[in-house]
């Protein structure tokens, strides 16, 4: 005897077997198997409870701050208008109360109010420091290439330059007449620095090698190796016998000035390092590179401790205020040049106004801080406020080319009263603050 048995209806197993399908992969074969709607609103009631049962109440700190906001809802019970006669209707609306309870600021006082307006008010009226308008007092032509570097004596004596003629050279500051000249580079001279210490002047260049001359003996003492391509920049800490170089290989490097060592590869970069500065304090080396991104670095650590991001183009120049506890730095495009505050570096301001590629940044200690551009402009800023005072523009010597205005290098010198710069036109010209 054989015993037929009914096959169970599909439709409920393929809408169940669909369902399943959905919760594992998320899609729906079918527009009409969709989840109900009230399995939906419990679903969203459970996730907005746990994403802000945590966030639906102040902290009571802010609450005792806070004073109740909008309209206060009136006193007297309100009454329902309910069908009759229009002239209870009309009794039952002028008997409701429309004018709202006057609700204090949530200020907790008047005076907290006016303390913020007045402090707004003079945040904006800083008024810039004047200073006198600077004025180019002499030009020294010597070098057979662009000079691309400045260092001026502890002393106030002589001042070095560097530049595309592979020599280093040392002027007189005072007749601007040349004293020697130092060979040994076989490409372009890009940094230089002098000792206040020592009887050193370090020099680095695109030849990769970085040099320590004896200024007694005039010649080369120490060679630091170890960078893998041109060297750009490099910086003396001011207090320890430590020497900082920058380059193409992205990368600063710490050496011992004595012993010639790498103490550390200052690595995060990811392209050239165009300019690095060192200072007593943390953050003790600062650099800006062509990531358009500047770096400070814990000395002792080797390791980044901020980036900054806000240049939109590739950083080239970088300055230390000489007292104040800030620095700036210098790119390409507009709103190029910003100030920072140490030791965090906190944005401070921008100095808007010298659209041009920025090859290098100066200040000293009266506040006046110079930028110099590729196209040649100069521009003399309050460096406290960010108001230009002053635009130049670099007249390129009699021989050169009109497109050979570009500014590279800029030092003041030690009293801070005469500012160097070396440009694209191989010469070197000093400007001076005007007389009264």
């Amino acid at each position: 005897m054989s015993t037929t048995y009914a096959l169970p209806p599909l439709d409920p197993l393929l809408r169940r077997s669909a369902k399943r399908t959905r919760d594992i992969f998320a899609s729906c074969p079918n527009d009409g198997i969709m989840e109900d709607e009230k399995s939906a609103r419990i679903r969203l009631s459970v996730k907005i409870n746990d994403e802000y049962r945590d966030f639906k109440e102040l902290p009571p700190a802010l609450l005792a701050q806070q004073g109740p906001i909008g309209p206060a809802r009136p006193k007297e019970q309100r009454k329902a208008i309910t069908a009759g006669p229009s002239s209870d209707t009309s009794k039952m609306i002028a008997t409701i109360d429309n004018t709202p309870k006057v609700q204090p600021s949530t200020f907790v006082t008047s005076n907290k109010l006016s303390e913020a307006l007045t402090l707004h008010k003079t945040t904006r009226t800083i008024k810039p420091t004047y200073h006198p308008p600077w004025k180019l007092v002499r030009v020294i032509s010597g070098h057979l290439g662009w000079v691309r570097s400045v260092a001026v004596e502890p002393g106030n004596q002589w001042f070095a330059t560097g530049a595309g003629d592979r020599v280093i050279k040392i002027w007189d500051l005072a007749s601007g007449e040349l004293k020697l000249s130092l060979t040994g580079h076989i490409s372009t001279v890009r940094g230089l620095a002098v000792s206040p210490r020592h009887p050193y002047l370090f020099s680095c260049g695109e030849d990769k090698m970085v040099k320590c001359w004896d200024l007694e003996a005039n010649k080369v003492i120490r060679h630091y190796h170890g960078h893998l391509s041109g060297v750009y920049s490099l910086s003396l800490h001011p207090t320890l016998d430590v020497l900082v170089t920058s380059g193409r290989d992205a990368s600063a490097r710490v050496w011992d000035m004595r012993t010639k060592a790498q103490i550390h590869v200052l690595a995060g970069h990811s392209a050239t390092v165009a300019d690095v500065k060192c200072q007593e304090s943390d953050p003790q080396v600062i650099t800006g590179s062509m990531d358009s991104t500047v770096r400070l670095w814990d000395l002792a650590a080797g390791k980044t401790m901020v980036t900054l991001t806000h240049h939109k183009k590739s950083v080239r120049a970088l300055a230390i205020h000489p007292t104040e506890y800030s620095f700036a730095s210098g790119s390409a495009g507009g709103n190029n040049i910003k100030k920072w505050k140490c030791p965090e570096g906190a944005f401070v301001h921008n100095f808007p106004g010298h659209n041009a590629i920025i090859n290098t940044l100066s200040v000293n200690a009266e506040g006046v801080f110079f930028s110099g551009g590729d196209n040649g402009t100069l521009t003399f800023w309050d460096y406290n406020t960010g108001t230009p005072f002053q635009n130049l523009d670099d007249v390129p010597q009699p021989g050169s080319l009109e497109a050979e205005a570009g500014v590279f290098c800029s030092t003041f010198d030690m009293t801070g009263t005469r500012l160097i710069t070396g440009g694209a036109d191989k010469t070197i010209k000093v400007y001076a603050e005007q007389s009264q």
